[in-house]
Protein backbone atom coordinates (compact mmCIF):
# COMPACT_ATOMS: atom_id res chain seq x y z
CA UNK A 1 0.00 0.00 0.00
CA UNK A 2 1.47 3.41 -1.06
CA UNK A 3 -0.06 6.34 1.35
CA UNK A 4 -2.16 8.57 0.44
CA UNK A 5 0.18 11.41 1.56
CA UNK A 6 2.90 10.56 -1.04
CA UNK A 7 0.59 10.40 -4.06
CA UNK A 8 -0.24 13.53 -3.08
CA UNK A 9 3.39 14.57 -2.59
CA UNK A 10 3.78 13.35 -6.77
CA UNK A 11 1.25 15.64 -7.80
CA UNK A 12 2.90 18.81 -5.17
CA UNK A 13 6.47 17.53 -7.39
CA UNK A 14 4.42 17.80 -11.13
CA UNK A 15 3.08 21.40 -10.08
CA UNK A 16 6.41 22.68 -9.02
CA UNK A 17 8.69 20.79 -11.44
CA UNK A 18 6.48 22.27 -14.31
CA UNK A 19 6.14 25.76 -12.74
CA UNK A 20 9.81 26.01 -13.00
CA UNK A 21 10.93 23.86 -16.05
CA UNK A 22 8.39 26.09 -18.63
CA UNK A 23 10.27 29.66 -17.92
CA UNK A 24 13.34 27.41 -17.82
CA UNK A 25 12.53 25.99 -21.37
CA UNK A 26 11.40 28.96 -23.18
CA UNK A 27 13.31 31.44 -22.11
CA UNK A 28 16.37 30.48 -20.09
CA UNK A 29 18.70 33.74 -20.15
CA UNK A 30 15.52 35.85 -19.34
CA UNK A 31 14.59 33.52 -16.55
CA UNK A 32 18.21 32.92 -14.88
CA UNK A 33 19.23 36.62 -15.21
CA UNK A 34 16.30 37.68 -13.20
CA UNK A 35 16.67 35.60 -10.51
CA UNK A 36 20.51 36.58 -10.92
CA UNK A 37 22.47 34.31 -12.69
CA UNK A 38 24.91 36.08 -14.10
CA UNK A 39 25.82 33.60 -16.88
CA UNK A 40 23.85 31.62 -18.97
CA UNK A 41 24.00 28.17 -21.10
CA UNK A 42 20.42 28.11 -22.78
CA UNK A 43 21.46 24.49 -24.20
CA UNK A 44 22.42 23.09 -20.39
CA UNK A 45 19.42 25.27 -18.87
CA UNK A 46 16.93 23.62 -21.29
CA UNK A 47 18.76 20.16 -20.65
CA UNK A 48 17.69 21.07 -16.85
CA UNK A 49 14.69 22.28 -17.72
CA UNK A 50 14.05 18.42 -19.69
CA UNK A 51 14.51 16.45 -16.33
CA UNK A 52 12.00 18.86 -14.48
CA UNK A 53 9.30 18.10 -17.23
CA UNK A 54 10.04 14.27 -17.64
CA UNK A 55 10.40 13.33 -13.49
CA UNK A 56 7.16 16.12 -12.81
CA UNK A 57 5.07 14.30 -15.64
CA UNK A 58 6.29 10.92 -14.47
CA UNK A 59 4.75 11.92 -11.15
CA UNK A 60 1.83 12.99 -12.35
CA UNK A 61 1.35 9.55 -14.49
CA UNK A 62 2.48 7.33 -11.76
CA UNK A 63 1.08 8.71 -8.97
CA UNK A 64 -1.80 5.73 -8.93
CA UNK A 65 0.65 2.70 -9.25
CA UNK A 66 1.73 -0.02 -7.30
CA UNK A 67 4.11 0.43 -4.13
CA UNK A 68 6.97 -1.23 -6.43
CA UNK A 69 6.65 1.69 -9.17
CA UNK A 70 6.86 4.18 -6.41
CA UNK A 71 10.14 2.34 -5.11
CA UNK A 72 11.81 3.06 -8.10
CA UNK A 73 10.49 6.76 -8.86
CA UNK A 74 11.78 7.45 -5.61
CA UNK A 75 15.26 6.37 -6.04
CA UNK A 76 15.43 8.25 -8.86
CA UNK A 77 13.90 11.66 -7.04
CA UNK A 78 15.84 10.84 -4.35
CA UNK A 79 19.64 10.72 -6.47
CA UNK A 80 18.45 13.48 -9.17
CA UNK A 81 17.36 15.85 -6.00
CA UNK A 82 20.62 14.81 -3.74
CA UNK A 83 23.03 15.43 -6.82
CA UNK A 84 21.04 18.75 -7.48
CA UNK A 85 20.68 20.10 -3.89
CA UNK A 86 25.14 19.56 -3.63
CA UNK A 87 25.48 20.59 -7.28
CA UNK A 88 23.56 23.98 -6.00
CA UNK A 89 25.54 24.08 -3.19
CA UNK A 90 28.76 24.08 -5.28
CA UNK A 91 27.62 27.02 -7.03
CA UNK A 92 26.35 29.01 -3.65
CA UNK A 93 30.06 28.26 -2.18
CA UNK A 94 31.74 30.15 -5.28
CA UNK A 95 29.72 32.98 -5.57
CA UNK A 96 25.98 32.36 -6.79
CA UNK A 97 23.89 34.14 -6.46
CA UNK A 98 21.06 34.62 -3.27
CA UNK A 99 18.14 32.87 -4.76
CA UNK A 100 20.47 30.21 -5.38
CA UNK A 101 20.16 29.66 -1.90
CA UNK A 102 15.89 29.28 -2.36
CA UNK A 103 16.76 26.40 -5.21
CA UNK A 104 19.39 24.72 -3.20
CA UNK A 105 16.85 24.77 -0.15
CA UNK A 106 13.80 23.63 -2.42
CA UNK A 107 16.44 20.62 -3.42
CA UNK A 108 16.90 19.84 0.22
CA UNK A 109 13.38 20.17 1.53
CA UNK A 110 12.25 17.38 -1.61
CA UNK A 111 15.03 15.27 -0.59
CA UNK A 112 13.70 14.84 2.67
CA UNK A 113 10.46 14.35 1.27
CA UNK A 114 11.75 11.89 -1.27
CA UNK A 115 14.04 9.72 1.46
CA UNK A 116 11.52 10.20 3.82
CA UNK A 117 9.03 8.01 1.75
CA UNK A 118 11.45 5.98 0.52
CA UNK A 119 12.41 4.49 3.98
CA UNK A 120 8.96 4.37 5.11
CA UNK A 121 8.00 1.89 1.99
CA UNK A 122 11.43 0.23 2.73
CA UNK A 123 9.61 -0.44 6.33
CA UNK A 124 13.08 1.14 7.61
CA UNK A 125 11.02 4.19 9.02
CA UNK A 126 8.40 4.51 11.96
CA UNK A 127 9.35 0.60 13.08
CA UNK A 128 6.68 -1.07 10.32
CA UNK A 129 7.22 -3.96 7.85
CA UNK A 130 7.66 -2.90 4.68
CA UNK A 131 4.67 -1.24 2.27
CA UNK A 132 4.11 -3.52 -0.23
Amino acid sequence: MVPRSLRWWFVVHFVADILFAVPLFLAPAATLTYFGWKAVDPATTRGVAAALFGIGIQSLIGRNESAETFRAMLNLKVIWSAAAAIGLLWTQLEGGPPLGWVAFGIFVAFNGVWVRYRLLLAGRLLGGAAVR
